[in-house]
């Protein structure tokens, strides 16, 4: 039978086609979310496609969670659709994330052999829901990282722990361990202290810049790589590849940051580079660290089963790298191309 857009359908018909309860079509019509198309002498509701396909659209909106309010704004015009199911995106995914990391600690705890370690997991882990971790991690960032330069901020509070989906026992007993450390008013106030001390003064409120870091996480990011490369392999700084890369160096610089590509720029840089990679030496054995943000990163590296973050995560600045000659490498790369006029 062909349908047209005035064809009516009883009730019945209209709860089959859209998965609706006939109570809950009935609902949505006192309620005048979805009215009928028309109703007979008889009482009998009836509905045209049209109504039919605002009532598919509630059943797909109450399926995702949505609320009854919701829906009234939504078929009243009240609400753009591509907003609500945007928020329906968001919705869906953060429930798919919190169903993994649940899967994934059902998968270890059935896995461990050892009963009385497996009963002591599971107390650790029953006491917190895992959307309580997450809402604990965003509540610790916003109090430690405020103030600080935005660009440090958000590449600092990014670094977040992530379960594999089988993880270990350690990795278990680690997220554990996360979520009572960022709750400790000591460790938040160490936290933030040294956050500040580093990337809101001197040459970390200059590292932390949002151009510098676009930079850092751009094109900045592979030219490092080829530099860190090239003073792996033993070239000589003033060779002609070492000075190239250099250059390089200060023009992308002076593009990302504005500044002036002079003899000035050149020499700043040169004195710079051997200044942030001690800073960088020293923060990867300062004791302070390793109490506060190294604690936090060793723990995220744990938990994610990745090599362990780098203070202010900046991809140039790689675990095991000799830093300090790095630094004085890439200084006399600066000097011998730096230009004689």
């Amino acid at each position: 039978m062909n349908v047209t857009d005035d064809h009516l359908f009883p009730i019945g018909d209209a709860a089959r086609r859209t998965g609706l309860a006939v109570s809950a079509i009935r609902f949505y019509a006192d309620e005048g979310i979805v009215e009928p198309t028309e109703v007979t002498a008889a009482g009998h509701r009836l509905y045209d496609v049209r109504a039919i396909a605002r009532l598919e659209l509630i059943r797909t909106l109450r399926d995702l969670g949505t609320g009854l309010e919701q829906v009234r704004r939504l078929l009243s015009g009240e609400s753009a659709l591509r907003y609500l199911l945007a928020e329906h995106l968001d919705l869906v995914e953060r429930q798919g994330a919190e169903l993994r990391t649940k899967r994934a600690v059902l998968r270890a705890l059935v896995r461990h052999d050892d009963p009385g370690e497996r009963l002591l997991l599971m107390r650790g882990l029953v006491t917190m829901p895992d959307a309580e971790r997450e809402r604990l991690l965003d509540e610790f960032w916003d109090e430690v990282s405020a103030g600080l330069p935005a660009g440090s901020a958000e590449r600092l509070r990014g670094v977040r722990p992530r379960l594999p989906d089988d993880p270990t026992a350690e990795q278990l007993q680690a997220w554990i361990e996360l979520a009572e450390l960022v709750q400790d008013p000591e460790f938040r106030a160490a936290v933030r202290s040294y956050l500040h001390d580093t990337y809101a003064t001197g040459p970390g409120l200059l590292m932390g810049a949002e151009p510098v870091q676009d930079f850092i996480a751009s094109s900045g990011q592979d030219l490092m790589s080829r530099i860190i490369a090239a003073h792996r392999s033993g070239l000589a700084p003033d060779a002609a590849h070492a000075r190239d890369l250099a250059a390089r160096l200060v023009r992308q610089t002076a593009e990302a940051t504005g500044a002036t590509v002079d003899a000035e720029l050149w020499d700043r840089m040169a004195t710079g580079f051997p200044v942030i990679a001690e800073m960088h030496h020293e923060a990867l054995h300062d004791p302070e660290y390793e109490a506060t943000h190294g604690r936090y990163l060793s723990l995220v590296a744990t938990i994610s089963g990745t090599p362990e973050a780098e203070p202010g995560g900046d991809p140039a600045d790689p675990r095991g790298e000799d830093l300090a000659g790095l630094g004085t490498w890439l200084s006399e790369a600066l000097l011998a191309s730096k230009p004689t006029s």
